[in-house]
């Protein structure tokens, strides 16, 4: 199969399978009566599974067959008699499953289970036999992908059994793997549904599969279940697209001389290159006809250069951008910078001089193995597994090729046992397509979707102990915890002491994750009296003044002036100042690198000379800015007065998302005193920055 084929008959070169030996496609009906005949001989394997024998020693030359010969004999034993609503017998079914997996490079593990993996959902096979015969691994796979009793579940079988599938997901990607090639021979014979139960099959595989696939990096076999979705649920555009297509194929494709002049360019540059054409698939012309109105025909495909070493794509890179026009805005690094379903690969455009634009893609081949296959790809996660933990059954399986939102998802589905809940916020989680990372303060690293706050990080990092959280510092910097997190981020969560605390209800706005969202709601369900209450309340700010004032300690170089310290900077022995004359005869002291010193210098204040007198005092503004805590504004009280500093004023502002700002003026007797004075603001508990106005 190819990613891209737009029609996969017609374009044998995008079919790597195609193009080994020469195979053609398969005839079920044929497999199936192979299937009930059986074996000619015990000493080799059936003649129905042969192509799936070849395709896998293709990827794996010295697989042993056997134990995919008695896993054969076991599925076509056991589901002899049944039939497929297509009228085929059943057992073409699970092989047509294992020839999907078998070209796609699975290992022999997966196709052993796929061969089983409707057996004992649909036979008298049971669990313990399947272990007794074929091992731990492949019985725990094919239990992943058995659906539950819908007689127990009724209604709730289906979320239940998708449950029940991305658990197992969770311990061994090859379940997931298993069931997205299931689905796919489903959908390739589901025309003798019913039109409403094809678009029902067809609505979940769009919603739940199809992300699934995408995330799990299988795009050969995403792209086709979108094709097969996009003709059942949209059918007038899709007949419209497949008119655009089959319009194209009359015309001249400007690709294949392209690809030519890269060839001719590469080879000139001494690099060993493969250079395809690959044909769009029908989703992908659709979209690119939505976004570019009228297509040209270099839009209907791109050109993949194949190469052996990372180093060569750079390579290959520079000699398309310079040898042509490159379109800048369309080059992106996905081999520095991954996606988070392990794709790899250079994406860039190039314009021809009879002003054709083709995008490129450069990648080396086993990047291309793993952007077609996916985890797929990856083979035997347990490869390296010890002995003895591979034999116990009951023990947690780690898979290595786990991803970031998949172990989101494992554990956010522990807190929504509702099967609606779980369903409708699973087509949610999926259905965000983009994944960012962003660095804890300790080193390590958290996986989120796109558009996640600190809410998201809080409750990705901590669990339930993230009700407790009331501020966070992204790149060094405080912010408010419904700031949202760009990839790359280094975010610290600092949570509060104070055991009582607890989220509001604001913070389901910013909320992004299923896990923060689900945790807040049922805090909130158990405390409803913090979820009536209002933060959004105005409230005046709290004014405290003190009974004098101090004077300014600074000298204009004019007589009889009135000296000013100005209020927005703040200026204490022994800043550089610069003094301006302003209205009243008045001198405004700032400091040098205020803003204010600029605009008065632009609209032409007459600049004074200014300097600091002998004593010492001087008066000062600074802000403290803390979490929100009883006792806090006598707290700070003290520490200031412990300095033996005058407090002249000071105003706390209303808390904001747990935050409070305090705004103190100071009367200092000695301006040495302020570094010491602003160390003893910070150590008070709850204060987390105090800097000078």
């Amino acid at each position: 199969m190819s990613a891209e084929a737009t029609n996969p008959e017609a374009h044998p070169e995008a079919r790597p399978e195609l193009r080994r030996r020469g195979r053609s496609r398969l005839d079920l009906r044929r497999l199936g009566r192979a299937a009930l005949l059986g074996p000619t001989s015990r000493d080799r394997l059936p003649d129905a599974i042969g192509h799936v024998a070849e395709a896998h020693r293709a990827h794996h030359p010295d697989a042993d067959m056997s134990i995919l010969r008695r896993a054969y004999l076991l599925a076509e034993s056991s589901h002899r008699g049944q039939m497929r609503k297509s009228g085929e017998p059943y057992i073409t079914h699970p092989l047509a499953v294992t020839l999907i997996l078998a070209e796609l490079g699975a290992e022999t593990t997966t196709l052993t289970a796929s061969l089983l993996h409707d057996t004992v959902e649909d036979t008298d096979v049971t669990l313990d036999q399947v272990r007794a015969e074929f091992g731990d691994e492949v019985c725990f796979i094919v239990d992943g992908v058995t659906k539950v009793e819908k007689i127990d579940y009724g209604a709730a079988a289906e979320p239940e059994t998708f449950r029940k599938m991305l658990v197992a997901t969770g311990n061994d990607v090859r379940v997931m793997s298993i069931k997205l090639a299931d689905r796919l021979h489903n959908m390739r014979t589901l025309g003798v549904m019913r039109p409403e139960k094809q678009a029902r099959i067809a609505k979940v595989t769009r919603d739940v599969l199809i992300p699934l696939a995408e995330r799990l990096g299988v795009q050969a076999l995403k792209t086709e279940l979108e094709d097969l979705v996009f003709a059942i649920l949209h059918p007038e555009e899709y007949e419209s697209t497949r008119a655009l297509i089959a319009a194209h194929a009359g015309e001249r494709d400007p690709l294949p001389g392209i690809a030519d002049s890269v060839r001719t360019v590469l080879r000139e540059a001494g690099i060993t290159a493969e250079v395809q054409v690959r044909p769009r698939h029908f989703v992908s012309v659709h979209r690119i006809s939505r976004t570019r109105g009228e297509l040209r025909g270099s839009d209907f495909g791109r050109i993949l250069i194949l190469v052996g070493e990372n180093a060569d794509c750079y390579g290959v890179l520079g000699e398309l951008h310079t040898c042509f026009t490159p379109v800048v805005s369309e080059f992106k690094d996905f081999i520095a910078t991954p996606k988070f379903n392990l794709y790899q690969s250079l994406h860039t455009a190039v314009a021809t001089p009879e002003g054709y634009v083709a995008e490129v893609i450069v990648r080396t081949r086993q990047m291309h193995r793993v952007a077609e296959a996916g985890v797929v790809a990856l083979g035997n996660p347990y490869a390296t597994a010890t002995p003895d933990a591979a034999a116990d059954p009951d023990e947690e399986r780690v898979d290595p090729t786990r991803p970031g939102w998949l172990s989101r998802l494992l554990d956010w589905q522990q807190s929504a046992p509702d099967p609606d809940t779980f369903w409708t916020v699973l087509r949610a989680e999926l259905a965000q397509d983009r994944e960012i990372t962003v660095f804890r303060a300790d080193g390590g690293t958290l996986g989120l979707p796109a558009g996640a706050s600190c809410i998201d990080a809080a409750y990705a990092q901590h669990g339930e102990a993230a009700h407790g959280c009331i501020g966070a510092r992204v790149n060094g910097r405080l912010t408010s915890l419904s700031s949202p997190l760009s990839d790359g981020d280094t975010v610290q969560l600092l949570l509060a002491q104070d055991a009582s605390s607890g989220p509001s209800a604001e913070w389901l706005d910013h909320a992004r994750t299923p896990a923060a969202r689900i945790a807040i709601s049922r805090w909130l369900e158990s405390h409803p009296e913090r979820a009536m209450a209002t933060t959004t309340a105005a409230r005046a700010p709290l004014s405290v003044v003190g009974v004098r004032g101090g004077g300014a300690n600074a000298v204009a170089d004019l007589p009889d002036a009135t000296v000013r310290l100005a209020g927005c900077c703040t200026p204490v022995p022994p800043d550089a100042v610069a003094g301006f004359l302003v209205r009243g005869g008045a001198v405004t002291v700032h400091r040098i690198q205020c803003a204010a010193v600029a605009q008065m210098r632009a609209v032409g204040r007459t600049s004074v000379a200014v300097h600091w007198r002998a004593t010492a005092d001087c008066r000062v503004t600074l802000l403290a800015e803390s979490f929100g805590r009883p006792h806090l504004l006598a707290d700070l009280t003290e520490a200031i007065a412990r300095e033996g500093v005058e407090v002249v004023s000071a105003t706390v502002e209303p808390p904001v998302e747990g935050r409070v700002r305090h705004t103190y003026t100071l009367q200092l007797p000695d301006a040495a005193g302020l570094p010491a004075l602003m160390r003893a603001m910070r150590d008070v508990p709850g204060v987390y920055d105090v800097s000078r106005a």
